[in-house]
């Protein structure tokens, strides 16, 4: 059984735009730059035919990669999304136990993870102790920098 990705409405747009970029804006470009590289005559000794053709294959590669992952997506309703237990699609208040400071994060798919803007991932450490709590529990989250408690303060939807 496939994994299914949950991600939101925009992120799911935005990956939908890019890949239509790809196969129709980025795929003209090299094959423009293909055909142009091919008027320099031998091409075995022809860098910038060597150049387009790479191009071609990561564009390709990363085409695929894209249908393969929007082909397993579950575009998460707004309607469907639980305030009383945290998860995808909810944007939480926390209060770091050791700093004695609020967080406020954002609980996203891997694919939306971003921790500059406060967006973690349901399979990061943090997130997965998080998943399922509800408002007031204690959470330890096993990191990589060692053991981090929170009080859950709110759940809302992102």
């Amino acid at each position: 059984m496939e994994t299914v990705i949950k991600l939101t409405k925009a992120k799911y747009d935005e990956m939908n735009e890019k890949l239509n970029y790809l196969r129709t804006v980025r795929r003209s470009e090299i094959s423009d730059a293909i055909k142009h590289a091919k008027e320099f005559g031998d091409l075995s000794e022809n860098a910038e035919y060597s150049a387009a053709k790479e191009a071609q294959v990561a564009n390709e590669a990363e085409i695929a990669r894209m249908e393969d992952t929007l082909a397993v997506v579950e575009i998460i309703d707004d309607k469907d999304v639980d305030t009383k237990f945290v998860g995808i699609g909810n944007t939480i208040v926390v209060l770091d136990e050791e700093e004695d400071e609020e967080m406020t994060l954002q609980i996203v798919s891997s694919l939306e993870a971003d921790s500059r803007q406060g967006k973690i991932s349901d399979q990061s450490p943090i997130g997965k102790a998080l998943v399922g709590h509800k408002v007031g529990d204690r959470v330890l989250a096993k990191t990589p920098a060692g053991e981090m408690a929170f009080i859950i303060k709110s759940i809302s939807k992102n």
